[in-house]
C-alpha cells in the first residue's frame, strides 16, 4: 500500500464519489476507480459498497479510513520535523488530553517556549485517557495529559502541580445548591449527568459515585460545555471538575464539592524510549522547571 494510493483513497472516502474525488485529485475517473480495485484487490476485501450516485464505506473500509488517517498524520508530522532547518528551533509539538483545570502549567510552558522559539507551533487535542495513550502508541502526539491511567508503569511520567476538586454542576435555584457540599445520598434518585469514563473506569469518582447506589443517568458527555448547557436546561445535575465552567457573576449555574472530596492528579506522560524533535525537546525542559517552580510556592 503506497502513500499515494491512501491519499486516493481517503479523497473517495470524503467525497462519497469516485467523479468527484477524481476531480479533487486532477486525475482522471477510470485511473482512480482503477487505483481503488487495485487497493481492494491487494487488501482482499471490499472497501466500497457503490451505488448509483455514492459510494459508502464497507465495515473494512470504516478501518482502514481510520488508520490511514492515522498513517498520513503521523507522515505529515515526521516530514516537518525532517524539514526542520537545523540551524533553526521549529516544528510541531502535539499534546493530547481531558478538559481539566491543572493543565493550566502545561499552557504556560508551551506560551514560555513560543516566546523565545516563535517558530515552535503546538496542536491540541482533546480526548479522554483511551483516546490519549492510542495516539501516544501510535505516535501522533507526543505527550499526554491524563488521570487514573491504570498502566502508567510503560510511560515516562511528571505529575502536574495542580489537582482537580470533582463536584456538581447545578442550577443556582437547585435544592442541593443551598448545600456546601453534596453527599452522595444528595444525588440518590436525582437525574445525573456523567462522561463514559466516570463510569466505566475505575478511580476515586467511579468509587464515590457507587456509594449513590441505583443511579438515575439522563446523559453522557465528552464535553463539560455541553454539559452545562443540559444543565442549563434542567435535564440534571452534571458531575464534573472545578473551575471548567464559570460560574461566577450573574451566570444561573453554580458548582458545589462533593463530600467527602475528591481530588485527582494529572500526569504529563510519553512514551519511553520516545524519538523527540528539538521543539519537543525544548517543551519538556520548559514544563520539569515551571512545574518545580509551581510546586516551591
Amino acid at each position: 500500500m503506497e502513500l499515494r494510493e491512501i491519499r486516493y483513497f481517503l479523497a473517495v472516502a470524503r467525497e462519497q464519489n469516485i467523479t468527484k474525488a477524481a476531480e479533487a485529485l486532477y486525475i482522471s475517473q477510470p485511473s482512480l476507480s482503477k487505483q481503488m480495485q487495485n487497493l481492494e484487490n491487494e487488501i482482499g476485501r471490499p472497501l466500497f459498497a457503490r451505488g448509483s450516485r455514492k459510494v459508502t464505506l464497507t465495515e473494512a473500509g470504516v478501518l482502514l479510513k481510520k488508520r490511514a488517517e492515522q498513517l498520513l498524520e503521523l507522515y505529515e508530522k515526521t516530514e516537518q520535523e525532517l524539514a526542520a532547518p537545523e540551524e533553526t528551533v521549529c516544528g510541531e509539538v502535539r499534546i493530547g488530553g481531558g478538559e481539566s483545570y491543572a493543565v493550566q502549567t502545561v499552557m504556560r510552558a508551551a506560551k514560555q517556549v513560543q516566546e523565545r522559539y516563535p517558530h515552535v507551533t503546538f496542536r491540541f487535542f482533546s480526548g479522554d485517557a483511551d483516546d490519549v495513550t492510542e495516539k501516544l502508541e501510535r505516535g501522533l502526539i507526543d505527550f499526554g495529559i491524563v488521570v487514573d491511567l491504570a498502566d502508567i508503569a510503560q510511560y515516562n511520567a511528571l505529575r502536574l502541580p495542580l489537582a482537580d476538586r470533582w463536584g456538581v454542576l447545578m442550577r443556582r435555584d437547585s435544592p442541593l445548591a443551598e448545600k456546601a457540599a453534596v453527599a452522595p445520598a444528595d444525588l440518590a434518585g436525582r437525574p445525573i449527568l456523567a462522561s463514559r469514563q466516570m463510569l466505566e473506569k475505575k478511580g476515586m469518582i467511579n468509587e464515590w459515585m457507587r456509594r449513590i447506589g441505583r443511579m438515575d443517568v439522563r446523559a453522557t458527555f465528552n464535553l463539560v460545555y455541553n454539559a452545562s448547557v443540559m444543565v442549563q436546561e434542567g435535564v440534571g445535575y452534571a458531575i464534573t471538575l472545578e473551575k471548567l465552567i464559570n460560574t461566577t457573576g450573574e451566570s444561573t449555574l453554580c458548582f458545589r464539592p462533593l463530600d467527602p472530596e475528591v481530588v485527582t492528579n494529572l500526569d504529563l506522560v510519553w512514551k519511553k524510549h520516545a524519538v523527540f524533535s528539538r521543539a519537543s525537546q525544548i517543551f519538556l525542559k520548559e514544563f520539569r522547571s515551571l512545574a518545580q517552580e509551581v510546586r516551591s510556592f
